[in-house]
């Protein structure tokens, strides 16, 4: 018996051509290891092997964003695609020529009966289920890649629609519905920004007989000068032809610290100063409300590079804002309404901090009716459609207010932007966006702007809205209407931009402080030394008050005297502490219906010499009397 067991050959273990299928869907050549063809299997890992150790080093060496920024550029993500295929192609072939290999080296051996000596039913239905195995991995596999090639096309589709600024891909250019400004989207309601862009009363007109000349291109950013990008909002409604730029604020970055400082006009303002190539047509200055220019100018191509009208309408937004500011903008981004509120509710909402509670009695919801909103003070959660409303309200406040909440909104969004939830719901995000959000930002510089993003310090942004007092002042239309023109200070703003990230914070917080009071101030000149009155007057108005020297005579006075009239110290506590600080005395309170001026500081004998600074200087003149030069609050 022992002798017949031993020349008795064992048979060779069946390996299965499923399970080295399984193997080779996990990486490439494993299945044929586990079958024993291991010439085979290093043949098919070594390629794979080799670009994941090429690929991995990258990641490692790399900066996250850089490469994100690379990855979504154009040309990248179509070599993707074309990638992704012919991974696909490879591991199929890697997965079948495994099962097969198996089942070869299974009749090899004598594993099983060869194909000469006929089948049992039993072997056959085993070898039916080996196939539909092999079709099983074949189909996950195929799934894997069909899942990269979506979100490939995905990212190709947003790229394509946003980063192409003449883009005409219909899909690209019909946005949604910006929403009414109450609960629900209606292409019908608008509030008080109105669905057409007429500038004033009278629209300007442009001068038929002349000629401009074509603005020239800017150049692209070279990574290490001072950024500024122009951010857009827009009432933009279905497929009409006419939309405003409400919202258009310039967020300028200093690479080297990443510092950033943000400039908003009010959409109200008129009087800018329009750019060399278009004043033929224009004049010196723009006669419109500015949220009109973009209108005004996307049909001028003799004006402005573009291939399509909403192009070179932002190329004229772009050049009339820069300057104004003295800056070159050099990119923009317009964000439709509609887009904004998708995004927010994508990310799962935005908490702002409101500093100010929110209150409106005439907020604008659909066909012409109104809504009470209240938005109380404090950390909020919100969706879209009500970080759309705090952003938008303005009737119980100013449209300044409204600029510095709407750039509040901007950085908390950029605060809390989270990766996780845009991912999971990105097909409905790209759906949105491509029609909602346009910039003409080229994809090759990405790498560059993502990685200067991750060096701004959010917390320590500064914003200016360049209103009345200190940069403009409003003047409404006639007979009492509502009509506001904001006439700009065009001088005063380009030096606050000039200036932003030297000038001292102390002074931005006790001009806005005392520019909220909107205190108004008589200074009249009792001292006797010539244009006293007005360089005092010049100097308070640099810190924000509504501050102007009269042609009234007053009585010679040794001591400087200021009288606060009709009750008004109790809402003007900061403008009287300044003015007491900066002229060393005491206010006075006093009652006299016909005094037009809530304050008259009289300037006696002993009066400083206060001079407000130069426009091109950081700070106060060190000329000037150092008594109160330092009275910020």
């Amino acid at each position: 018996m022992i002798r017949a067991m031993s020349t008795s050959p064992n048979r060779p273990r069946e390996r299965s051509a499923f399970a080295a299928a399984f193997l080779s869907l996990l990486f490439p050549g494993l299945g044929h290891a586990y079958a024993g063809a291991f010439s085979r299997a290093l043949g098919f890992a070594a390629a794979p092997f080799l670009t994941l150790a090429l690929l991995g080093g990258i990641v490692l060496r790399a900066n996250q964003v850089e490469l994100l920024g690379f990855v979504v550029q154009q040309p990248v993500l179509v070599a993707l695609f074309v990638v992704n295929a012919l991974a696909f192609v490879y591991r199929l072939v890697a997965v079948v020529d495994a099962w097969q290999v198996t089942r070869f080296l299974n009749e090899a051996d004598g594993a099983i009966p060869t194909r000469g000596r006929g089948r049992s039913s039993g072997r056959i239905a085993l070898g039916s289920i080996s196939a539909a195995g092999l079709m099983g991995v074949i189909l996950v596999m195929a799934g894997g890649h069909v899942a990269v090639a979506r979100y490939n096309a995905l990212a190709l589709d947003l790229v394509n629609c946003v980063f192409t600024a003449d883009s005409t891909d219909p899909s690209c250019n019909q946005p949604e519905d910006s929403p009414a400004p109450g609960s629900s989207a209606s292409p019908g309601a608008s509030d008080d920004i109105g669905a057409t862009a007429q500038p004033t009363d009278a629209a300007p007109t442009p001068n038929p007989s002349a000629a401009g000349t074509v603005a020239p291109t800017l150049p692209p950013w070279n990574g290490t000068d001072r950024l500024n990008i122009l951010l857009i909002g827009s009432d933009q409604r279905g497929n009409a032809g006419t939309f405003n730029t409400d919202t258009m604020i310039v967020a300028s970055i200093d690479p080297g610290t990443g510092r950033v400082a943000m400039f908003q006009v009010p959409r109200d303002s008129t009087g800018v100063p329009v750019p060399a190539n278009a004043q033929p047509l224009w004049g010196s200055v723009y006669a419109g409300k500015i949220n009109s220019w973009f209108m005004n100018n996307r049909n001028r191509t003799d004006l402005w590079p573009g291939k399509t009208a909403n192009a070179r309408g932002f190329t004229a937004l772009k050049s009339i804002l820069g300057n104004l500011y003295g800056l070159n903008i050099n990119y923009y981004v317009m964000v439709n309404f509609q887009g904004f509120v998708t995004s927010v509710d994508t990310i799962g909402g935005v908490q702002v901090n409101v500093q100010i509670p929110v209150t409106d009695n005439g907020f604008p919801i659909t066909d012409g009716a109104h809504a009470r909103v209240y938005i109380p003070a404090g950390p909020q959660w919100m969706t879209g459609t009500q970080a759309l409303i705090y952003a938008r309200a303005r009737h119980a406040t100013t449209d300044y207010d409204r600029g510095y909440r709407q750039q509040r909104v901007i950085v908390s969004v950029r605060q809390q932007m989270n990766v996780k939830s845009v991912l999971a719901n990105l097909p409905a995000l790209v759906n949105a966006l491509k029609s909602s959000v346009k910039t003409d930002i080229p994809t090759e510089q990405l790498p560059s702007l993502l990685a200067l993003a991750e060096k701004v310090d959010t917390k320590s942004i500064r914003s200016y809205v360049f209103g009345p007092p200190y940069y403009a002042v409003d003047m409404w239309g006639p007979s009492g209407g509502t009509n506001s023109n904001v006439v700009i200070n065009a001088a005063r703003v380009r030096q606050a931009a000039a200036q932003a990230f030297n000038t001292d914070q102390s002074l931005l917080t006790a001009r806005e402080a005392l520019a909220a009071e909107a205190a108004t101030v008589w200074v009249l000149n009792g001292s006797g030394r010539t244009g006293l009155a007005t360089d005092s007057a010049d100097y308070l108005s640099y810190y924000g008050m509504n501050a102007s020297a009269p042609n009234q005579k007053a009585p010679a006075i040794a001591t400087t005297k200021i009288v606060v009239y009709n009750g008004a110290e109790a809402e003007l506590q900061k403008t009287i502490a300044f003015l007491e600080k900066a002229y060393g005395v005491q206010a006075t309170a006093a009652s006299n219906p016909a005094v037009a001026a809530q304050v008259i500081v009289t300037l006696g004998k002993n009066a400083p010499a206060l001079k407000a600074p130069a426009l091109g200087s950081i700070g106060p003149n060190p000329g000037t009397a150092q008594a109160a030069d330092r009275v910020w609050l």
